[in-house]
């Protein structure tokens, strides 16, 4: 298993690499593949039959790809659409709060109808974060990629207290507290390092202050928690394990990029009036 999750994450980092080298319009379109696949998982989880849901994730994959439904959109729309994403999974956290309480479940409605909506969101922040830099977008996917890792180490390490015994029994608060503190800490190293580089928490700082950047960086880590739990509950309610093996030993690939989703908007929107 162990064998199995290292070949397949170099072959994700190497084709990521590959776009990367291919220019701006590959990773779009990297990016595209991979939300569609997720939208396909996603509906999978809520209930769709396979063959609906992979033609609605070609669908997206599609849209995204042609700039249909955000080409003409106002600087102002755009920021709306992101504050409404932020706004969201502001909800959804409450829902998980409540889920956790009394055990309510997610209704079906409610999962396939904020599929397109998020995934759509987390797409125009993934644009708008690309158009900051090859640089600065992978600054905003590697924060959740550090607290992830910062997370399972810490847990495994200090885990006591649960953080969602109902949603995700292997989660814990000391998993929390260890990726704040892997972020945070990484942020201000960076910060005081290299703080020419283009860099989301270099930026932030530099633009709004120390304090300011932290508080986001804070922010972005318990969002990305949110989008991990939500994705906990949604398999849990479906009975699986995974969204899908699509990726040997990593599961799917809503699996892979369910804490991203809710970072990706917000990270864009803080980062709008960066010049």
């Amino acid at each position: 298993m162990l064998a199995q999750r290292v070949i397949t994450a170099v072959v994700l980092l190497l084709i990521l690499a590959g776009a990367a080298v291919l220019g701006p319009a590959a990773v779009l379109a990297l990016g595209a593949v991979i939300l569609g696949l997720a939208c396909f998982e996603w509906l999978r989880l809520a209930g769709l039959a396979s063959p609906w849901s992979m033609m609605l994730g070609i669908v997206f994959a599609v849209l995204a790809l042609s700039g249909a439904w955000f080409g003409s959109l106002t600087a102002a729309a755009a920021t709306w659409i992101l504050v409404g994403a932020a706004a969201a999974w502001l909800g959804i956290a409450a829902l998980l709060f409540r889920h956790e309480a009394d055990g309510a479940r997610l209704p079906r409605w409610l999962i396939v109808s904020a599929c397109p909506l998020l995934l759509a969101a987390a797409w125009l922040g993934f644009v708008r974060l690309l158009a900051h830099g090859y640089l600065y977008l992978l600054s905003a996917l590697a924060l959740v990629w550090i607290a992830d890792i910062a997370a399972y180490f810490a847990g495994r390490a200090f885990g006591r207290r649960k953080l969602a015994p109902r949603i995700s029994p292997g989660k814990t608060w000391a998993g929390v507290g260890g990726a704040m503190a892997a972020v945070l800490l990484i942020a201000i190293a960076l910060y005081l390092s290299a703080p020419a580089q283009n860099l989301l928490p270099t930026r932030l700082a530099q633009a709004s202050g120390m304090a300011a950047m932290l508080a986001i960086m804070a922010v972005l880590v318990a969002l990305s928690i949110a989008g991990d739990l939500f994705e906990s509950l949604l398999k849990r309610q479906a009975g699986v394990k995974d969204s899908s093996a699509l990726l040997p030993g990593h599961g799917g690939v809503f699996d892979r990029i369910d804490a991203l989703l809710p970072v990706l908007p917000l990270a864009a929107l803080v980062s709008g009036g960066l010049p």
